[in-house]
């Protein structure tokens, strides 16, 4: 195994870097750039037009590497399947914000009908045809759960809220590719510790990330858009599902839980006050940057944040 996750680090990291800088000027040429928020911050103001939609290179490369291994170890297709299908919720939502210049891409209700459909595929397999079923371990124990006629609405809490955490948590250069960079070495380790079949994706995951990083670092040359963003919300929450400790993504997770309700109580206070504010601007990452961090300093801390949360939550596999 550990073989083979060396492999697949280093043959997904490969291939991401061979495609990722020949598909930035396919991008630029197809005139698919990134549309900047007037009222974000002024310093974002100078990314408009950076090709968007990058996150095709990296999905292509976990495909391609995860297939490979999909062919010894099969647990590892419903986490493939799961993070392609929200990959392409995501590139349809890029598609009409950035092709069709709609600026609301797919809405809401769209784009939730359409996660709920690949949610309720995959909970249907986990039900019917997994060795897990619908039982989850809690962290830390050796307790286990049975969640029973719970778990569709449980699974739709894991997999549509990491989802949406991981794509609000896209919007510093490098910010989520390298924090789910860390997510996915966790991810690896714990595999590896639990003897589940899933690390090699989850180690081609890693190295495909790495391999973007090297364009999506500050000063980001390219953006993942919805099309990487989801797809990597999709691969965190199946992941974590096919381990058997969904629980633990609230802690390995925390940035992007974070995200998501720095975003959900900034819109809430905002009502309830008639135009207060909590945070200067959400997601949080923002405010720090109003607050007069770098975009280098955000993604360091969010990154060493997860790390060692990554520690912690370990100890509880």
């Amino acid at each position: 195994m550990n073989t083979e996750i060396l492999l697949a680090i280093l043959a997904s990291f490969v291939l991401g870097a061979v495609i990722t800088p020949l598909l930035i000027p396919v991008l630029h040429r197809l005139k698919f750039g990134q549309q900047v928020r007037d009222d974000g911050p002024q310093a974002h103001l100078k990314k408009q037009g950076t090709p968007t939609m990058g996150g095709i290179a990296f999905l292509f490369a976990i495909l391609v590497v995860g297939a490979v291994f999909a062919v010894r170890h099969p647990d590892i297709w419903p986490i493939l399947i799961v993070t392609v299908a929200y990959g392409l919720v995501g590139f349809l939502d890029d598609f009409l914000k950035v092709v069709k210049k709609q600026s609301e891409g797919l809405k809401a209700w769209q784009k939730m009908v359409l996660q709920i459909i690949i949610m309720g595929v995959f909970c249907f397999y986990m039900m019917k045809f997994s060795d897990i079923g619908t039982v989850i371990r809690l962290p830390f124990t050796d307790v286990t759960w049975d969640l029973k006629w719970f778990y569709p609405f449980f699974l739709f809490l894991v997999m549509v809220g990491t989802d949406n955490g991981v794509n609000f948590t896209d919007g510093v250069d490098g910010l989520c590719t390298t924090v789910t960079i860390v997510v996915s070495l966790f991810l690896t380790a714990a595999a590896v510790k639990t003897g589940t079949d899933i690390a090699p994706v989850t180690a081609a995951v890693a190295g495909a990330l790495m391999a973007f990083l090297l364009f999506n670092v500050y000063p980001a040359k390219v953006f993942m858009g919805d099309t990487g963003a989801l797809a990597l919300g999709g691969f965190v929450a199946s992941s974590f599902i096919m381990l058997g400790q969904p629980l633990l993504i609230l802690i390995v997770g925390f940035i992007y839980l974070a995200e998501v309700i720095s975003v959900i109580l900034q819109v809430g206070y905002f009502k309830a006050t008639h135009g207060k504010r909590i945070f200067k601007m959400a997601p949080i990452h923002h405010h720090f940057e109003l607050s007069g961090w770098s975009e280098a300093k955000v993604v360091a801390v969010f990154s060493i944040v997860t790390a060692l949360l990554c520690f912690v939550a370990y100890l509880g596999v």
